[in-house]
């Protein structure tokens, strides 16, 4: 029996990783440029148009302000049109993804404005480009807060993937939800939490390690 937990243990443990990683990727790729794009178009700044920041901003805002148990619920039809399912650990991504791009949008934007305006427009008096300006000064610059607010979002994702497993979107969740819940194994429930806390205290550890790294570069 001990043999058989064990096999389940890591087999959801290596769910949620799959989920946090792949969502938190996705979700930096696309959250980051969007931080970005709402940064330049705010008003004052390097685009500077407060009309499109303002519908951009309320889109934003209108996802992260859904729980994400029901954003879960909401996606569904979406889900199941790009990976075919609304249950398992691939379906479970989308959901993610969804959530942490606006997340880490906001982060990237606050990063960004505790940047000196200063260096900013030194940049445009010399004749930089926008993309001069964000690839040699503002990223740079907020490369610290970004790192930090990255780590956060997994973080937070550590937490969204065990609530996925509420409807069927396995890892830790689902195994804690399926043996530690519904079958009374009170043993389960609480490995799942010592183990999703060694979890979120290495992830969170090693961003600060490599946001005190960068800072002292």
């Amino acid at each position: 029996m001990w043999s058989e937990m064990f096999d389940l243990f890591l087999t959801s443990f290596n769910e949620t990783l799959l989920m946090v990683a792949i969502s938190g990727v996705v979700g930096a790729l696309l959250g980051v440029p969007l931080g970005v794009l709402l940064h330049l178009t705010n008003r004052g700044g390097v685009l500077s148009h407060p009309l499109f920041n303002r519908a951009i901003g309320v889109v934003v805002n209108a996802v992260r302000s859904i729980p994400f148990i029901i954003l879960l619920v909401v996606v569904i039809p979406f889900t199941r049109f790009i990976v075919g399912s609304s249950i398992g650990t691939t379906a479970a991504i989308v959901p993610l993804t969804i959530a942490a791009i606006p997340f880490i949008a906001r982060l990237v934007e606050s990063a960004l404005r505790e940047v000196d305006k200063g260096l900013v427009e030194a940049a445009q008096s010399m004749g930089a480009t926008t993309g001069q300006i964000v690839w040699k000064v503002l990223l740079p610059e907020a490369m610290p807060g970004i790192v930090a607010g990255l780590t956060i979002t997994f973080v937070s994702l550590v937490g969204y993937s065990a609530m996925a497993g509420a409807i069927g979107g396995g890892g830790l969740g689902d195994l804690g939800i399926r043996y530690g819940y519904q079958r009374y194994i009170t043993e389960v429930m609480v490995a799942v939490v010592v183990i999703l806390i060694v979890f979120v205290q290495a992830v969170q550890s090693f961003g600060d390690w490599l946001v005190r790294r960068i800072s002292h570069r």
